[in-house]
């Protein structure tokens, strides 16, 4: 019998080791096991056999959190997993490289040598906390040879050489180029070449300093460092509400449109037992409607030719089984079900649990109904998504920016960096010229948290909670046991370059990580930043912050499989704009704690990530005409011990979520400060 987890669930834990697992380069003995319970879940950085495996990974929905190139010639990829997917894929040969913390030769090569001519894409070098690294890009004109090795070979500036090999990277059946990691070297790295084992050799380089821009310095007296915590939904109001008390002339508080479900569920219940023979009934409204507690079971009359019958009263719903001549109870679980439904539609409804079908319905209960959440201080009501608007002329008249985040509800750190650049700006004004100059000439809208509902989820009942609470499985989806993965994805619910338009990265699977929905902005959510940028002209400039691996993203963001044929690709123009700014606000945030977000992670979305089909910047871009960018917070840290990059995670801990804060609010700064060059120089 298939493993069914109840649908009181403890909270997840991994016991796990965090830590490294296991890490390319080690002995050949066996890996460590990883002990993870069925029912718990944990976010695991995994060594894949193939990329085939990856792209059936996406294709079947899994719960792809990042993608990193963190081992020359190996499939990575980070995943959120139960136990029972961390043994599946341990059965299909993926090794379990990193438990990330939360709080919790070919013949062919002869005949093609000739043809090998190599590009260095990027070759880009920095430093960060007295390490220097390099990292390039290199693509070769034989791009169908699946077996082309290339190797890139440095000389720093003292007469120091070495090399490293880079990893071939296909996307959807397309190859892209040959990368690797950042690489540390002993100090500034002066020439660049590649070679390919095709006997390839590309141009010798000069690599280039990475970003190359640094902002103003920070005047004496200039005050940050306002986040103390993590911040649930319920914190964010009273800040937001605390800001505009303590600001009236330069903030705004915007109530957004679209109320969201609130912190709601359907109460319900198994009538027998779940592990043998059970029917599922549900509360037709939310639980804190009054359903939870309601009790409900099934009696035998215990009399010959009885028909189905049931009654409701005291909160109690009695089902008499249906009985033969002889006095047997006759009654199926499907007969059960549909009664339910069809006799009390406006209290219930019920069906049949996955593997029941058809069977005796036993004598069961009483059952009681309960909306299974588990948050005693989270308002149980529709929830008023707010915005800060910010500035010292708050009429539309100045360009404006648009920054949001905690579209994802299991990333806690990304709404503390919303949250540390609205009140930078506000607490600075009246001391800090610099602050005053950029307030007096943008506006300013944040969206701390576009995803309340599934924050609190996040935060009360299952931390890797991805989605909106909406549910709109039906039938066996909606079993309780399956609770953790309802819901719809927000980034995938807008109207560009969606699911529904044929681009990859959506999911029409109501369980999905990447579920998109019922339709393009079926949800508040999406619709509510929507609503705020279309009701503001001025926002010209946006940033969705996200969680983790530090990147730096913007359109296309999304792709067609066939072809991998991308949304519309930006002029030239956009584009060295794109990337001059990101080189700007990239330097804004090394200079927190010399933090570098790389190269290789700064460009289109569906070119240094995967393709996001319906994500909210695409449908800013090309709809809106606003310049939307997308962070990703969290850069992979170095490990000088292990000589290993390390993910940060959706909840690292505190002191790493705090500051990440600081450094990406130092990001946000420099981004208006990109727009007010932008207004200046439309003047």
């Amino acid at each position: 019998m298939l493993h069914r987890r109840r649908w009181a669930a403890t909270a997840a834990t991994a016991v796990l080791t965090a830590g490294l697992l296991t890490h390319p380069g080690a002995s050949a003995a066996a890996p460590p096991e990883a002990d993870l319970a069925a029912g718990s879940s944990a976010l695991v950085r995994f060594e894949l056999p193939s990329e085939a495996m990856f792209q059936d990974l996406v294709a079947s929905g899994a719960d792809i959190a990042a993608r990193p190139r963190t081992t020359p010639g190996k499939v990575m990829a980070d995943l959120v997993v139960t136990g029972t997917e961390l043994d599946a894929l341990t059965a299909r040969r993926a090794v379990a490289v990193q438990m990330i913390p939360t709080v919790t030769p070919s013949s062919r090569r002869i005949a093609a040598a000739a043809e090998d001519t190599l590009q260095f894409l990027q070759a880009y070098w920095w430093t960060s906390n007295g390490k220097t690294f390099l990292q390039t890009q290199v693509a070769t004109s034989a791009s169908d040879d699946p077996d082309v090795e290339i190797t890139v070979t440095w000389t720093a500036a003292d007469g120091t050489t070495g090399s490293y090999p880079l990893s071939r990277f296909v996307d959807s059946g397309e190859y892209q180029y040959h990368v690797a990691l950042p690489q540390p070297v002993p100090g500034k790295p002066t020439r660049v070449s590649a070679t390919s084992s095709l006997g390839g050799t590309s141009r010798v380089i000069t690599p280039a300093v990475w970003p190359g821009a640094t902002p103003p310095p920070q005047p004496a007296g200039y005050q940050k460092d306002f986040i103390d915590a993590y911040m649930t939904p319920t914190d964010i109001s009273a800040r937001i509400k605390r800001l505009a008390r303590q600001y009236p002339a330069l903030v705004d508080v915007l109530n957004l449109p679209n109320r969201t479900q609130g912190y709601r569920r359907t109460a319900v219940a198994y009538l027998g037992d779940p592990a043998a023979v059970a029917v599922v009934v549900e509360s037709v409204k939310y639980g804190d409607q009054g359903l939870n507690g309601v009790q409900v079971r099934t009696v035998d009359p215990q009399k010959p030719n009885r028909p189905l019958g049931a009654t409701y009263r005291d909160r109690v719903l009695t089902v008499s089984l249906a009985t033969d001549a002889g006095g047997k109870a006759i009654s199926t679980t499907d007969d059960v079900a549909a009664f339910i439904t069809a006799r009390y539609p406006q209290q219930f409804r019920a069906f049949v649990e996955d593997g029941s079908a058809g069977a005796p319905m036993p004598v069961a209960g009483p059952a009681r109904l309960d909306d299974g959440l588990k948050g005693t201080e989270v308002p149980r009501k529709p929830w008023t998504v707010q915005a800060l608007r910010i500035g010292a002329v708050r009429d539309d008249s100045k360009i404006g920016v648009l920054t949001y985040s905690q579209e994802h509800a299991r990333e806690w750190a990304t709404p503390l960096v919303t949250m540390e650049f609205a009140e930078r700006l506000l607490a600075n004004y009246a001391t800090d010229p610099q602050t005053r100059t950029l307030l007096n000439d943008v506006e300013v809208f944040v969206i701390p948290t576009v995803n309340p509902d599934g924050a609190n989820y996040s935060f009360n009942d299952f931390n890797f909670q991805r989605k909106n609470l909406t549910n709109h499985c039906t039938g066996a989806a909606r079993d309780p046991a399956r609770r953790d993965s309802w819901g719809v994805d927000v980034n995938r619910n807008y109207a560009v370059g969606s699911f529904f338009d044929g681009y990859v990265g959506g999911s029409a699977n109501c369980l999905s990580g990447t579920y998109s929905g019922t339709a393009e902005l079926s949800e508040p959510e999406s619709r509510n930043v929507v609503a705020l940028a279309e009701a503001h002209p001025n926002i010209k400039f946006s940033m969705n912050v996200h969680s983790y691996g530090g990147y730096f993203m913007w359109s296309p963001g999304a792709y067609k499989a066939a072809g991998r044929v991308t949304l519309p690709r930006p002029s030239i123009d956009e584009s060295k704009y794109f990337q001059d700014s990101a080189r700007r606000i990239v330097g804004a945030i090394a200079t927190e704690r010399e933090t570098v977000t790389w190269p290789a992670y700064t460009g289109p979305v569906a070119d240094v990530l995967y393709s996001a089909a319906g994500n909210s910047a695409d449908h800013l871009y090309y709809d809106l005409g606003i310049v939307a960018w997308n962070f990703e917070v969290g850069n992979d840290r170095w490990n000088e011990s292990t000589q290993q990059w390390e993910g940060m995670g959706f909840q690292p801990p505190y002191e790493e979520a705090h500051a990440e804060s600081q450094e990406y609010a130092s990001g946000l700064m420099e981004l208006v400060r990109v727009a007010r060059d932008q207004a200046a120089a439309q003047r």
